[in-house]
């Protein structure tokens, strides 16, 4: 299957979809996975949240910040 007939199948599932709760989710996956491609979810964090990531990744290379599996299961219970 080719592109443009991707596209037009697309288009007409989407259409044919009256439920505004799956449209929307629908949308919000496609919209993720544009922005995941090429760096978009880094490139649409602010400076800060950048940096927020950047020093989570360094404390997380001290294994006395990190926490056992087990341990993050029994906190869920």
């Amino acid at each position: 299957m080719g592109t443009v007939e991707l596209k037009s199948n697309l288009h007409e599932l989407i259409d044919g979809i009256q439920n505004p709760k799956l449209l929307k989710s629908l949308y919000e996956i496609l919209t993720s996975r544009k922005n995941s491609q090429n760096g978009g979810i880094w490139k649409s964090l602010t400076s800060e949240q950048q940096k927020e990531v950047l020093d989570a990744y360094e404390e997380s290379e001290n294994p006395d910040n990190l926490i056992s599996h087990e341990q993050v299961l029994k906190e869920l219970k």
